[in-house]
């Protein structure tokens, strides 16, 4: 059939990578240093992955194409989800990673007493808390729908400012969660409930927390979050909590 359909200018691309997770279909791979697409019944057409690219190296042509086929993309999500994160060749910001926590347990829990004047410094204690960070990429601009830390996760979607103004994000907020950070006033966010509401059906996300800022555009994150959760068709829990520009807990 004759369809609208993504062309990838291969002289163009540098294989940066900043496509790949921009396509929720996983249409496109990082093949020998370039962004090529792997097959066209994979492409909606739609060119969510346009404005990702620095290069201008992605358009969308009319073309004799087979069908989109939206079986055919839940089968390759399904078989192949290491198929959306860059790798060699692509740009290091979006590749996916998973961290396992560091061994001997968290200093927090270790049992340990010190005498009258004695008292830990902030550097000991401080300086030896470990991040509860357990995965890479977390602009939610970067992440695929298919990273398997979402799969089955209780993910944290958090306003970029907010792990700079509340002092005890990681322990409080953060720990045990998968991280998506987003700026409701300063992204483009017009991918962003798309995006969200696939990582909500096909990672099977078990729970969605929205950790905003107390000023009015931040608000905007839960309004994204809401709608991409009725997009998605699956009931989740869903929490908020606003942080003052202070660092204070409302």
């Amino acid at each position: 059939m004759i369809r609208e359909i993504v062309r990838i200018d291969e002289e163009k691309c540098n294989g940066c990578g900043l496509c790949v997770p921009a396509c929720a279909e996983g249409a496109i791979q990082i093949i020998d240093g370039k962004a090529r697409l792997i097959a066209d019944n994979l492409c909606d057409g739609l060119g969510a992955c346009l404005g990702e690219c620095p290069q201008d190296a992605i358009s969308i042509e009319r073309r004799e194409a087979d069908e989109f086929d939206e079986e055919a993309v839940e089968a390759h999500l399904g078989h192949k989800p290491q198929a959306h994160p860059p790798s060699a060749g692509g740009c290091p910001s979006a590749a996916v990673k998973t961290f396992t926590p560091p061994a001997g347990g968290c200093p927090s829990a270790q049992l340990r007493s010190f005498g009258q004047g004695d008292a830990p410094s902030d550097a000991d204690v401080a300086g030896r808390r470990p991040s509860e960070l357990r995965q890479w990429p977390v602009q939610l601009h970067l992440v695929p729908p298919t990273a398997p830390f979402l799969q089955e996760a209780d993910v944290l979607l958090a306003a970029d400012c907010v792990p700079f103004a509340y002092a005890d994000f990681h322990k409080d907020l953060l720990k045990g969660k998968a991280l998506l950070i987003a700026c409701p006033k300063l992204d483009d966010t017009s991918p962003y409930v798309e995006k969200l509401s696939a990582m909500i059906r096909q990672g099977r996300i078990r729970s969605l927390t929205v950790a905003h800022m107390e000023v009015p555009c931040c608000g905007g994150l839960i309004f994204m979050a809401r709608q991409a959760i009725e997009a998605s068709g699956v009931e989740i829990p869903f929490e908020t909590i606003n942080i003052g520009i202070q660092g204070e807990r409302k």
